[in-house]
């Protein structure tokens, strides 16, 4: 699996990554830099997005030493996610950036749920779940702002340019970028509309928006600027490759490389871990071969596609050069089947 092409910046995304941010080793750090700094996913001025996409822009100085302050002494931001094992990535990120709101006095609320009376269900007081505020920040004017956030992982089921984004496919084929912004435009950030949010809401919802960020991943052959146009994503985007694992096995590599297969809550920022650490949570690097014969392992019994980085060592790191999932070798069909029929296969 060869590195990534270079951007038009002159650097990957992940040589771009170490560069700035070289001094945070902490996983949570990093993951924490990776959310504030990295590109959105969905570009704020297309008209796709009319208007509704939050764009932070770049880390302030202030934030960067904060960043910092936080790798020499990692207690705060360990004691908010509370010393849990998080199951789901995208919660565990949430709790990342609920911390970042916090720590910069904006966060009015986090996770606010909004129930409306439904008789005849038992529980929960005979209330109904409406929905749920990610964000709510404080806004000048007294006000608060909606934020509704996601972090996704997309890999592009096509080889052409589309506008399509339910091209755009989850690797578990449940989801598609285009779904999920339905979801979030049409119901999410329609929340504050509801009756029931009147009698949640400490004050009124002045702008609802939704933060995406997140990695877009290629299909064999694609490689950077060449990979095909998608109007509505940022031209910066974090990206990857995606091939089955017939296609892993059979591509032409060379003696001295690496793979790691990368942990989930690993899979924002990209990888660095200490030569040697017995970190259970980082597994050793792999030959392909060794990778392949891995994978081929646990495709049997589990066809969740797996995210792999190619790493070199540096200085006594493993450094991430590039990523990609591997999928099994029956996941173009069940794309397709996906495609077609808008359901997930079985």
């Amino acid at each position: 699996m060869p590195a990534a092409a270079e951007s038009a910046k002159g650097a990957t995304y992940q040589a771009r990554f170490e560069r700035r941010w070289r001094h945070l080793t902490r996983p949570h750090v990093r993951a924490l830099a990776w959310l504030l700094d990295a590109p959105d996913l969905l570009d704020a001025n297309a008209p796709y997005w009319h208007g509704r996409i939050a764009a932070p822009g770049p880390v302030a100085p202030e934030v960067e030493a904060w960043l910092a302050a936080l790798e020499a002494d990692p207690a705060p931001l360990e004691a908010a996610l509370g010393g849990r094992f998080y199951s789901r990535l995208g919660l565990y990120a949430e709790k990342l950036m609920a911390f970042y709101f916090a720590q910069r006095g904006t966060l009015a609320a986090h996770g606010l749920q909004v129930r409306t009376n439904h008789h005849g269900i038992k529980g929960n007081g005979g209330k109904e779940t409406v929905g749920e505020f990610d964000f709510l920040l404080d806004e000048a004017g007294g006000g608060l702002r909606h934020i509704e956030f996601a972090t996704k992982f997309y890999l592009l089921d096509s080889d052409v340019a589309t506008t399509d984004f339910d091209l755009l496919v989850g690797p578990n084929l449940g989801d598609t970028l285009g779904r999920k912004m339905r979801k979030i435009f049409d119901q999410q950030l329609a929340l504050a509309q509801h009756p029931a949010a009147q009698q949640v809401l400490p004050r009124p919802v002045t702008a609802a928006q939704a933060l995406v960020k997140g990695w877009l991943f290629y299909p064999p052959g694609a490689v950077d600027g060449e990979v095909p146009v998608i109007p509505g994503i940022t031209a910066d985007h974090c990206r990857g490759r995606w091939l089955t694992l017939a296609g892993l096995a059979g591509e032409a590599g060379h003696a001295q490389e690496r793979f790691v297969v990368m942990p989930r809550l690993q899979w924002l920022a990209p990888l660095k871990a200490r030569v040697g650490d017995a970190l259970p949570a980082v597994p050793a690097p792999l030959a392909r071969g060794e990778l392949a014969v891995l994978l081929a392992t646990k495709f049997e019994a589990d066809a969740s596609p797996v995210m792999v980085a190619t790493i070199r060592e540096e200085d006594g790191w493993l450094l991430e050069e590039s990523r990609a999932f591997v999928v099994r070798d029956d996941w173009p069909a069940r794309a397709a089947i996906r495609r077609q029929t808008g359901q997930k296969p079985g």
